[in-house]
């Protein structure tokens, strides 16, 4: 370490490294970089997110009072390779929080299959939310295939990162924007009991709770309900 006075402030000294510190130092910074590899390395992909979601929220604990506002978060169409992250993260978060099985794995790999087969960009989206590239949630909107004038909402998500923000919100009020401007006179969804978060956001919305069953699906027993959204109008859409 050198010291210096300073050339502004007789109070104040410069310190600065020798090159033999600098040196030492550079050692110091790559062993800690190999010991962190070496703790991530034995992580498979799903443990590693598991431990940046735990890092950012001890980052966001720590934050100052007053920080810079997060960039906003974008809505997007969908795109090749999104898919596949919305069936990944819904089974691995569904069977994180609720302990799903892969049979649930395998409903939405039926239903984003279905999407992209017979796609009808006129009268379904997909929105894909993102924060500075990260994706961040997705929300659906489809023909009901029984019910001219109606649609379904379906996949909505939101990352655990992402939640408390309103992007549920958004999400599903997105969908109702477009419903309307489509056509559809009827918003209906599907979900369960347990989900109680994303039932307080159809609340909000407008959404009311028409019919529950009882049913063992996933793995476990749940109880499952139909809601719908009442948009006005006669709805030419899907016809």
């Amino acid at each position: 370490m050198v010291r210096r006075p300073s050339a502004t402030d007789g109070r104040q000294s410069i310190l600065a490294l020798t090159e033999g510190g600098a040196a030492l130092f550079a050692t110091l910074d790559r062993r800690a970089h190999d010991d962190v590899a070496a703790l991530l390395a034995p992580l498979g992909e799903a443990r590693r997110r598991r431990v940046v979601e735990a890092m950012r929220t001890i980052e966001e604990a720590l934050r100052p009072a007053t920080p810079l506002p997060p960039a906003p978060f974008v809505l997007r169409a969908h795109r090749p390779g999104d898919m596949g992250w919305v069936v990944h993260r819904q089974a691995v978060l569904y069977h994180r929080e609720f302990d799903w099985n892969e049979q649930y794995e395998a409903l939405t790999s039926r239903i984003v299959a279905d999407f992209l087969e017979h796609f009808d960009p006129s009268l379904e989206r997909c929105w894909i939310a993102e924060r500075d590239g990260e994706l961040a949630g997705c929300v659906f909107i489809v023909k009901h295939p029984e019910r001219p004038g109606v649609a379904k909402l379906r996949m909505l998500y939101v990352e655990p990162w992402a939640r408390g923000s309103g992007l549920g919100r958004r999400l599903v009020a997105e969908v109702t924007h477009f419903a309307r401007a489509a056509g559809y006179h009827t918003l209906t969804l599907w979900t369960n009991s347990v989900l109680v978060s994303a039932r307080r956001i159809y609340e909000a919305e407008g959404y009311r709770l028409v019919s529950e069953e009882t049913h063992h699906s996933f793995g476990k027993d749940l109880v499952g309900q139909y809601w719908e959204l009442p948009l006005g109008g006669g709805g030419d859409a899907a016809r």
